[in-house]
């Protein structure tokens, strides 16, 4: 991969730059957590102190190739300008005469949005042929490309994948280092190496349990996943979470661990109610800690306990590099999330590179008040940094290395 330096002059240049804006936003549009922005501030600002004429492609939400202003990344564009210091043009749509005007207005140093790449079917189309019509307008804006999205390297997008094989390209910072670091853990951790995983679903994660398990030297298990491990053991869970069509295979890993000299670390004891409220965020019932051996026929694991928050605490402090990716329990709720909160305060601790593998967790750790400087890195992309330690080839990072 090219470095945004190793493009040349930049001055006077259209750079068309692939930005991950996804951000969540509340009831009236107010952006809550605007972490994926000033992940990409240093590029932008490199890109303008450069002289080029920036402009911006990105994504908010599932508008499934239709127009809706729910959608609009216009309080992406008011934040961007305020972090920038400098106004942010946005189009009005994507390709269209809005788009034109707006790109052709722009002087050195300047930057423009497009409106939500969503808003075109065929972004997001299966048909590398309609991909394509459209990467071809999408080039049309640009003299260069950069990636600098990489909570969407994962998919093979017209702003993602085929405009790039169109024009002259380079990953953007904030992509070089999420590679670099996440090489780092599948090729060359500091050891002990201690990967945590969380979330509600085993059956999100079985392809990175299967690869890390050969890299990591201690897998720690949370979340709602736990109980499908724990009734692998067979232990009694409840009313929990819990996925029986991959008993068996946690039932493998479990074997894997143990004949390979590795260690899954699995919970002691667990907070467990009569279920959660989502809408609402509130607990149904009343909160109880009961050891794993124990849970009552009628409720549901909610939380790791206080026993296992020391547990996994000890495991990760003791570690030089460290992967977290999913919350140990309902974290939104407060009262479920001390699990969350435990982990997180480990990885603050860690003596080496501690990593937070996007989407929940790094809302989570934001959520709980700490600042992104607290660990050696926070992802921008859980999907994406997942399928990368899965060991699958990420489309948008292939295509600028030349291998599409």
């Amino acid at each position: 991969m090219k470095s945004v330096a190793e493009l040349g002059d930049l001055s006077g240049k259209r750079v068309l730059i692939r930005c991950d804006f996804n951000v969540p936003l509340d009831a009236d549009k107010n952006i809550t957590d605007d972490g994926r922005i000033k992940a990409a501030l240093p590029t932008l600002k490199a890109l303008r102190d450069a002289g080029a004429r920036v402009v911006i492609m990105a994504h908010l939400g599932r508008p499934k190739g239709e127009v809706n202003p729910k959608y609009s990344l216009a309080p992406v564009a008011a934040r961007l300008s305020e972090l920038l210091g400098a106004e942010v043009k946005l189009a009005e749509d994507v390709v269209g005469e809005s788009a034109k005007a707006t790109v052709e207005s722009l002087t050195d140093g300047e930057v423009a949005l497009l409106e939500n790449v969503r808003y075109e079917k065929a972004e997001e189309s299966k048909d590398e042929a309609e991909r394509k019509v459209l990467a071809e307008k999408y080039a049309a804006f640009g003299d260069l490309f950069v990636s600098d999205g990489f909570g969407v390297v994962h998919r093979k997008q017209a702003s993602v994948y085929d405009v790039a094989g169109l024009l002259p390209n380079a990953a953007g910072s904030l992509v070089a280092k999420e590679v670099d670091v996440l090489k780092q853990l599948t090729e060359s951790p500091e050891r002990p190496y201690v990967v945590v995983l969380g979330g509600a679903k085993v059956a999100d994660k079985l392809s990175v349990i299967d690869n890390l398990l050969k890299v990591a030297d201690t897998l720690v298990i949370g979340g709602g996943m736990m109980f499908t491990f724990l009734k692998a053991q067979g232990k009694n869970v409840g009313a929990s979470l819990l996925d029986e069509s991959n008993l068996e295979t946690c039932k493998g890993y479990l074997e894997q661990a143990e004949a390979a000299g590795k260690t899954i670390l699995l919970p002691v004891d667990a907070r467990v109610a009569d279920g959660a409220d989502f809408d609402n965020l509130a607990v149904k019932g009343e909160v109880e800690v009961v050891s794993v051996d124990d849970i009552p026929e009628d409720k549901m694991g909610l939380d790791i306990g206080p026993e296992t928050e020391k547990l996994f605490a000890d495991a990760i402090k003791g570690a030089r590099t460290v992967f977290w990716n999913g919350p140990m329990g309902v974290f939104e709720i407060k009262e479920l999330s001390h699990g969350t909160a435990a982990v997180a305060k480990a990885l603050t601790e860690v003596d080496g590179l501690s990593v937070v593998g996007g989407g929940d967790s790094a809302a989570a750790v934001r959520a709980l008040g700490h600042a992104d400087d607290e660990f050696g890195h926070i992802s921008t992309g859980g999907g994406a940094s997942l399928e990368f330690l899965e060991g699958k080839e990420l489309p948008g990072i292939s295509v600028l290395e030349g291998n599409n």
